[in-house]
């Protein structure tokens, strides 16, 4: 069943590495991303079905304000959570706003291509690892030549990504991505420890000038067990972020999430705290991942 689904290439590529990411499309029925690999009893595949549809940013129950971000002419928007969190669904959401709303080029580039957009009022290239190019780098690099607008890196996984994402970004690209990281200074954390010492500084500095907004999202089942709803904590980057990353303060930017509600900002606890009250999920679900499991209580 496997040989059958894979290429020449896939298949030359799993029996040397003995894992393979890749996607597939049945036309018309679904689009699958899939992942094979090797275990004690043969091999085996994993399907995740990836929705033919983009819903809109409303449809998923995520708040206007990212409407909002998807306006931004330039800098860097990073949607973070653990793996299955809705990561590539709020992208793909955000990317189709752009694509209905404003006109310019669009270059994603992914491992593997998840959800298909359609050039509307925007022209889009979607390129994806190992069939269009060899590695996230590579692509930026070749991206920064392509006259894009706005570049969607499916994951900042390496210094070398993570570098040229930053340089887009402050080279008046708008640039969205995606990191396995939960909030927003566990993110600012990651990107920065991710480089030596030595430049820590100046990339500090060039993070504070870029970012745009970090949007972390976790997934919870709703009551009525019509399926999922997610949890936000969104951080813009208003002067008094940009100011607190700089100086290195990343301890005091979940204080300016919280005085930041003018801007849209919002928290985790808060976030899970109003769907508590508006009696879409569970309390008890939302206990575990609150950093103040009382706020249930006022």
């Amino acid at each position: 069943m496997l040989y059958d689904i894979l290429n020449d290439q896939q298949r030359k590529k799993f029996e040397e590495h003995h894992e393979l990411d890749f996607s597939i499309e049945l036309k018309n029925i679904a689009r699958f991303r899939v992942n094979t690999f090797r275990q004690a009893r043969g091999e085996a595949v994993v399907f995740r079905v990836i929705p033919s549809k983009i819903l809109s940013l409303e449809e998923l129950g995520l708040p206007k304000v990212l409407r909002e971000v998807c306006k931004t002419e330039r800098g860097l928007v990073l949607v973070t959570g653990p793996t299955g969190s809705g990561k590539s669904t709020t992208l793909a959401s955000m990317i189709d706003v752009i694509n209905h709303s404003l006109k310019g080029h669009i270059i994603t580039i992914e491992d593997p291509i998840e959800f298909v957009h359609e050039s509307k009022n925007c022209l889009i290239n979607q390129r994806e690892l190992g069939a269009h190019t060899l590695n996230f780098a590579n692509a930026l690099r070749s991206a920064l030549r392509e006259d894009p607008d706005i570049i969607l890196v499916g994951e900042m996984r390496d210094l070398d990504t993570i570098s040229l994402a930053l340089t887009a970004a402050e080279t008046g690209h708008l640039v969205f991505s995606t990191l396995h990281t939960g909030g927003a200074p566990k993110t600012v954390d990651r990107v920065i420890d991710v480089f030596p010492a030595a430049q820590q500084e100046q990339i500090r500095a060039q993070f504070a000038e870029s970012i745009q907004a970090i949007i972390s999202q976790v997934l919870l089942k709703r009551r009525d067990g019509r399926g999922l709803v997610p949890a936000l904590e969104i951080m813009i980057g208003t002067p008094a972020v940009r100011n607190l990353i700089r100086e290195s303060k990343v301890a005091q930017l979940p204080s300016a999430i919280q005085t930041g509600q003018k801007f849209g900002m919002i928290s985790l606890d808060q976030s899970l705290k109003d769907l508590v009250s508006q009696n879409i999920v569970n309390k008890e679900q939302c206990l575990y991942l609150a950093t103040n499991p009382n706020i249930f209580n006022s």
